[in-house]
């Protein structure tokens, strides 16, 4: 169930801060009865970070290949891959 807040609860910053720690969810927060933020701990956002670079990667090579892109074999590629970092 997702944490929602009315703004002026952000006085309490540590509350806020221990809150999102703990629970690993964003905390929603409104103004005026809409959602106007969300707060969630640098945990949290670095792990949000790293599934965004994946999906745009994903994105990005499902875009190439409607292009025309050239897909290769799988043993290609890890070979390719090892040359490149293990010489």
């Amino acid at each position: 169930m997702p944490v929602i807040m009315p703004i002026k609860d952000l006085r309490n910053t540590s509350e806020i801060s221990d809150m999102a720690h703990k629970i690993q969810e964003p905390i929603f927060i409104t103004k005026n009865g809409y959602s106007d933020l969300v707060v969630m701990s640098s945990e949290l956002y670095d792990k949000f970070a790293k599934i965004n670079r994946i999906d745009q990667a994903i994105y990005e090579s499902e875009i190439e290949m409607e292009e025309g892109g050239v897909s290769i074999d799988l043993d290609e590629a890890f070979e390719k891959l090892n040359r490149k970092y293990y010489g």
